[in-house]
């Protein structure tokens, strides 16, 4: 009975640090973009900003994911790698927006809040999962 209590302490443990990271995520997309975040995704249903948000958050889910699988040397060494690395993968995708939005025309926040989709975002997206993928394949 105490490694299940154990088990399930470092799950909630580990649940609450991706929690955590993902709110981090969704507060740095929510800085990068103009506006507030929260009415473009749920008052206004603005498919970019939303496409971006949900890359941020499954990028983050894989990087914390891999952080988990790998961890060896205890509860707390574990969490302070799951940490460490997500943050190092919300770092990147952070200049990654900023990469994108000074080396192509226009500005990627304000396309972020135009009511077309458009195709710069799918490119932000997709360089957050790549971003993420190169984490995780480094931690393991």
């Amino acid at each position: 009975m105490p490694v299940l209590l154990y088990e399930a302490g470092a799950s909630l443990a580990y649940g609450v640090l991706g929690i955590a990271l993902m709110v981090l995520g969704y507060l740095i997309v929510d800085v990068l973009t103009p506006g507030k975040l929260h009415e473009l995704v749920w008052k206004q249903r603005n498919r970019n900003a939303a496409l971006l948000v949900a890359s941020n958050l499954l990028g983050v889910s894989i990087v914390v994911a891999t952080a988990i699988y790998i961890s060896t040397g205890g509860l707390a060494i574990g969490l302070a790698g799951a940490a460490a690395y997500g943050l190092v993968g919300l770092v990147l995708m952070a200049l990654s927006f900023v990469l994108i939005d000074a080396l192509t025309p226009g500005k990627l926040g304000e396309l972020l809040t135009d009511s077309e989709t458009h195709p710069a975002v799918w490119v932000n997206a997709a360089a957050h999962l790549a971003i993420a993928l190169m984490v995780a394949a480094a931690i393991s």
